[in-house]
């Protein structure tokens, strides 16, 4: 396996002190602990609702799961989409496009720039009570695959290794050039070796690490290339407009293949690399149920649709019984 940090925060995350995790009171202290800046408002869950997620939970021996930006919201990670607190509820700025960043040095200077800024504080988020709990499932042998859309890293730092980062992942770094795989940390400390006198200051932050800088904050960043072969460095992630590796895609449809029913959490699927599994997933009539505030794109598709925060809910639906879990 390609250096990679998000998988050595598996192992640092072994090291950490989980006792406060271990009870469902822990978990609600720890959530609500959290930056909630981003995170909608939602009402509380009807109990009927609860009793059919629990039971729907229960049921299955090989759940598949999927997530999205919803899920890392009570990190203080922003979503895209969220009413009110999403990335483009609050500002006009739009993800980089694939295509923008291979063909214009100046739009990879300026991603760059904004990445590297944002980055000490990206970097260093925690998982929340919702991947920690997931995490949980896996080991209790009740989740046969997490998938997620999210590019943190997040699940890897809570522990989880049935896992697919679908869109990649923010802490690897690759060249475009040879396929040379780096830890994102030591891009960070050549950007520092080569910008000594470079500052800015952040104005927000994205799903992504991304903050906004103006053009004339970046225009005399130096962007270094590849160490092995002077190529173009892009993050280890699936730009919008650009495509999912087709054998990760395989490679999903084989675990969904595997499993007995489906559970979203924290995802719009308005994007379609996440969204065929759920298609998929209908063709072959396996229950599906949908934890997320607000409408998705696969609401029709789902028998059970729950609006509620991740962190909070998640942690109780296999260890607290519905009498006692409001």
């Amino acid at each position: 396996m390609s250096p990679d940090v998000a998988w050595k925060a598996v192992a640092v995350c072994k090291k950490w002190k989980m006792a406060s995790y271990r009870s469902w009171s822990g978990m609600v202290a720890v959530a609500d602990n959290l930056n909630l800046t981003y995170v909608p408002t939602s009402t509380p869950v009807d109990s009927l609702v609860l009793e059919r997620l629990q039971e729907f939970i229960h049921n299955s021996q090989r759940l598949f799961v999927m997530t999205g930006a919803g899920i890392s919201t009570e990190s203080g990670i922003p979503d895209y989409r969220s009413e009110g607190v999403g990335l483009y509820a609050r500002t006009t700025r739009r993800p980089i496009q694939h295509s923008e960043f291979v063909r214009s040095a100046s739009s990879r200077q300026r991603y760059w720039a904004r990445n590297f800024v944002g980055w000490p504080k990206f970097s260093t988020h925690q998982p929340n009570a919702a991947h920690l709990a997931l995490c949980n499932w896996e080991k209790q042998k009740r989740l046969h695959w997490l998938v997620t859309q999210n590019v943190d890293a997040l699940h890897s730092k809570a522990g989880s290794q049935h896992l697919t980062e679908l869109h990649g992942c923010i802490h690897r770094v690759i060249c475009l050039g040879c396929g040379t795989c780096t830890p994102r940390s030591e891009l960070q400390e050549r950007f520092i070796a080569n910008n000594p006198a470079w500052t800015a200051e952040a104005r927000g932050i994205a799903p992504d690490g991304d903050v906004f800088l103006t053009d004339e904050q970046v225009k005399n960043f130096r962007v270094p290339s590849c160490t092995t072969c002077g190529g173009i460095l892009k993050p280890d992630v699936t730009f919008f407009g650009d495509s999912v590796n087709r054998d990760k895609v395989l490679f999903v449809h084989e675990r969904l293949a595997e499993s007995d029913a489906v559970l979203v959490v924290g995802s719009t699927l308005q994007v379609y690399s996440g969204y065929r599994f759920l298609l998929a997933a209908h063709e072959k009539k396996l229950p599906t149920a949908i934890l997320n505030i607000g409408p998705t794109r696969a609401d029709h598709l789902a028998s059970i649709k729950a609006s509620s925060r991740c962190g909070t809910l998640l942690p109780i639906l296999l260890t607290r019984k519905i009498s006692t879990a409001q």
